[in-house]
Parts: C-alpha cells; structure tokens; sequence
C-alpha cells in the first residue's frame, strides 16, 4: 500500500473554536473527538486534531484545496465575518486574492493565529 497522509494535531489556543472555525469554513465533517482532542475529518479521510498544548503556540502553515464554488462560500465566509485576509503569505496585499497557478487563493490566520490558505488549483 502507497503511504497516504492520515492526520495531524492542529495547536490551538481553544480547541473548541479552532476545530468549529476551520470545519465551518471548510465544510468539513465532525468527527468523534477524544480526550485532549476535538477533531474534524476532510473528506479525503484526513483528520484535523485540534489540541491545547501547555507551551507556546509556534504558527504553523495549512493550505488547503477546494474547488472554485467552496472558494468562492469560504470567502464570503471569511468578509462577512470580518476575517482579514491576503493575496500573498507575506501579507502585504490586504484585502486581496491571488490568482496563481491557474486558479484562486488567499491567506488568513486561524483563531490560534496559524496561517490557512485556501487555494483552488494545486501547485504541482
């Protein structure tokens, strides 16, 4: 069997919030959820574990791929909501999207304050 990706515990500041942020935006599925973790699972299987370490917070990078109608939903999720977001991981471009490799993203923080991004088409 080829390796496939299967899960990674996401830190977070409240487990709780984080994992109902990213499911909402991502229209993700809940998923049973077990001592120290509140999960949610993409629908390729992966699971997202959300978890409150007792250190600091190091912000990490998630990107994830949807297709142009989910883009267009979690974008409109995100101004309506007032989430600030960028064209580029530098954030420079307020306000923005990009429109590399063909197709649409754009980057924001998470209630952790990790840096998502939403792209349609992959890079490779």
């Amino acid at each position: 069997m080829p390796a496939t990706f299967n899960h990674t515990i996401i830190a977070a500041k409240d487990r709780r919030e984080s994992a109902r942020f990213l499911r909402e935006l991502l229209e993700a599925a809940e998923a049973p959820s077990w001592g120290p973790f509140t999960n949610i699972q993409l629908a390729d299987g992966v699971l997202l574990q959300f978890a409150e370490p007792p250190v600091e917070i190091q912000m990490q990078h998630y990107a994830f791929l949807l297709d142009d109608d989910h883009f267009d939903r979690a974008l409109r999720r995100l101004c309506d909501d007032g989430v600030t977001h960028w064209a580029d991981p530098q954030m420079t471009k307020p306000g923005e999207i990009n429109h590399e490799h063909g197709g649409r993203g754009v980057y924001f923080l998470d209630p952790a304050g990790h840096g998502i991004e939403l792209i349609t088409r992959p890079y490779l």
